[in-house]
Parts: C-alpha cells; structure tokens; sequence
C-alpha cells in the first residue's frame, strides 16, 4: 500500500504549490513587460509575496497535518491551490490603475491557501510508510517536483503563445485539480499504526521524537536551518531568473524551456541519487559534494554569451543540487528530530527554505535592472553554495533513539555515522 500512496504524493507534489509557480512565473516576464510595461523587479515580486508568506504558514500547516492526518490537510490544500492559482487568469487589463496591487494580491490568496499541497503535508505520510529505504521513497516523492520543471515550463510557454499570459494559469490550474487530486482522493492516506515501521514507534505504538521547543534548543537545527537559508537564497534566484538569464545570452523562449526541462532531470536525478545514498551513508558524505554543484553552474552562466550544450550543464548540475537539498530537508527532519512532532519541526525548516526561495528572485533582478547584468550575484552564489553545503558537515552522527514524550531527550548516538 506504501507504494501507491507514494504514487499519489509524487503527483501532488508535481501539481501543488511548491514547484508550479515557480516553474511559470520566470515566463511572464516579458509578456507582463509588454502589457503593462512593469519592471523585472515588479513582475517577479509575486514569487517573493507567495514564498513568503507561504514560508510563514509552514508550520501551522504542519501542524495541522500532525493534529488532523496529513490527507485532509494535502487534498483541501491542492483544491484551493488550484482554484486560487487559476484565479490569476482574471488579472485585469492595462486600462485599470489598481491592476499592478490586483494581480499582487491574487497571489496573496495563492500563498495563504497553496502550502498545505507542498511537501510539508506529502512528506510526512511518506516518512510514516517508510524507515530502512526512507531516503529513496522521499527521493521519489521529490520527483514531483522534477516532474514539474520538466513539463510545466513547456506548456506555459505554449499556453502563453497560442492563448495568452491570463490563459496560462488556468490551463496550468488544471494540473492539480483535475489530476493530483482525484488521484490523491482514492490513493493517498497515513498508515494505521499496525502499518508504521517500528522504528519509527514505540512499544505502544505511539510516534517518537522531540517536541519542537526541544528541537530548537539543538544546535543541529539550527546549522540545517542557517544552511537551507543560505542555499535557497542562492539558488531561487538563479532558478527564477535563468530564462531570462539565457536570453540576455541571446537563447530563445523555446531555447531557453528546454534548458529549464534539463534542469527538471537534474532534479529528477538528484532526487533517486541523494535519497539512495542517504539510505547508506551520513548525509555530511553526501551532503557536501552534491551542493558544491550550483557553483560551477553559476561559473558557467557568467560572462555575455553561452552555447544551448554549456547553458544545458548548467541547468542540469543546478537541478542535481536542488533535488539533493529538498531531499535532504524532510529526510534530516525525520532523522534527526524523530515523527512525533515532524509537520511542526518540518515546518519550521521548510521557513527558510520558502522565505530565502522567494527573496532571492527579486535580488538577482534588481541586480540586473540595477547594474545591467546578472554576473555580479552570479559571483557571490558560488560562495553561497559552497558555505551552504558545508554547514551540514556539523551535524554529527544520528540519534539512535527518540522519547515518547515532549521531555528534551538525553539522545544517545550511533558509535558511527549511518
């Protein structure tokens, strides 16, 4: 039953409100420039208000997902994401003053109902099916996302060419509300505690792991929480920002789609290589090298041309690293702070991931509608990536054991990293 749950979660992670905006937005651009005539910054500003205030809802969504099940949480999530995202297609015209504060505030609406359909919900069923191949079954659930870059920014590309920027985000609407939820409706459910791993409960059947109160006075926490912050501020931009990054180069819409769907098998593979390999080895092993990619891409993308082949590897190790990272946040989660209180505890370290993701688009163009060029960030995001990957090289070995209770645990640790 495990795996058709699995199934399930990797479709509503495809079509939920973690990977479509982003996959879409960076396509608006210049279609939003000659309607309205806005700037990169205005245009991409939405990202930032969704991913904000998405970051901040994380955790109360969690919670509700650990108080409630995680189903009703994920499903009601993907319906009002879909409605919500659909919405947008009601933008109105030029002639309208307000239109710029309108199209603001229906991404507002995205953010505050959308969370609940992205990993924090999906992840913890899947951590609940799942123990001796967590870091694979996490892996997969993560191809939705993977998923997503590779066909979302296509069919955007087409929406917005035959029928309009307003008909796009209802075409892509129908992702998530005409296939991830009638799917999730009849697949998608937490195991009965008879079906839990028993390493993830006790003699009685109750979930183990540390109260968040606990969890914040861990230093672990906070070096995967400082670490994610780093990373997700280099990265969000270069994602966002890369069509138009291409285009600068002199790629095409097309050109530069395809890019991005290399980028979506470089998330593809991150995702079943970082989770196989965080089933066997401490993640510090596998952590480190795999977010040391995105400097060479950022290399890459400096200067003011490149080839479709270079443009391509750059995409592709970009996507590798960030499959590796989202992997990596629900699986130390899990690993390090047990399932008893994992929505909250994901929650919390989904915030910086959210926040810096949406913050950083809007850094890397005002950079660019500020000083004519990308390659300055560009610079300072090698460096980004390299500080962020070896933060987590502190974490120390896995707690062998959690307590049943919120009572801060004397943990005592593997002799060695597992």
């Amino acid at each position: 039953m495990g795996w058709k749950v699995l199934l399930a979660g990797v479709l509503g992670v495809a079509c939920g409100a973690s990977p479509i905006p982003f996959n879409v937005i960076g396509f608006t651009v210049e279609p939003l420039i000659a309607e309205f005539g806005w700037t990169r910054t205005q245009i991409l500003f939405p990202i930032t208000i969704f991913g904000i205030i998405a970051s901040l809802l994380a955790p109360f969504f969690g919670s509700l997902a650990d108080k409630y099940g995680v189903r009703k949480v994920a499903l009601y999530s993907l319906l009002a994401f879909g409605l919500s995202f659909a919405a947008i297609s009601f933008t109105p015209t030029a002639q309208v003053t307000s239109t710029l504060y309108i199209y603001y505030a229906l991404w507002v609406l995205v953010g505050l109902i959308g969370i609940g359909s992205t990993p924090v919900s999906w992840s913890r069923a899947i951590n609940l099916w799942f123990y001796k191949n967590r870091g694979l079954a996490l892996g997969i659930l993560l191809l939705g996302t993977s998923l997503a870059a590779i066909t979302v920014p296509k069919l955007a590309v087409w929406a917005i060419e035959n029928h309009g920027w307003r008909a796009m985000f209802a075409i892509v609407a129908a992702l998530p509300l005409f296939i991830a939820l009638p799917l999730g409706y009849f697949l998608f459910r937490e195991p009965r505690p008879e079906e839990r791993p028993k390493a993830i409960s006790s003699d009685s059947g109750t979930l183990t792991g540390v109260a968040l109160r606990t969890a914040l006075k861990d230093y672990r926490f906070w070096l995967i929480w400082l670490s994610i912050a780093v990373i997700a501020t280099a990265f969000g931009g270069a994602f966002i920002n890369l069509p138009t990054m291409l285009s600068d180069r002199g790629l095409e819409q097309q050109t530069a789609a395809s890019v991005m769907g290399v980028l979506g098998i470089g998330i593809l593979s991150g995702r079943i290589i970082t989770g196989a390999l965080l089933d066997r080895f401490w993640q510090g092993f596998v952590a480190f090298p795999l977010l040391c990619l995105p400097a060479i891409s950022c290399y890459v993308l400096l200067g003011d041309s490149i080839t479709f082949p270079m443009a391509a590897m750059a995409g592709f190790l970009l996507g590798f690293a960030a499959g590796a990272e989202s992997d990596l946040i629900a699986y130390l989660t899990g690993r390090y702070f047990g399932m008893a209180n994992y929505g909250k505890i994901y929650g919390m370290l989904y915030m910086p991931f959210g926040f810096f993701s949406a913050l950083s688009p809007i850094i890397y163009a005002s950079i660019r509608d500020n000083m004519g060029s990308y390659d300055p960030i560009l610079g300072v995001a090698i460096f980004a990536f390299i500080i962020g990957g070896g933060l987590l090289l502190f974490l120390g070995r896995y707690p062998e054991s959690f307590p049943e209770t919120d009572t801060p645990p004397t943990e005592k640790l593997a002799t060695e990293p597992s």
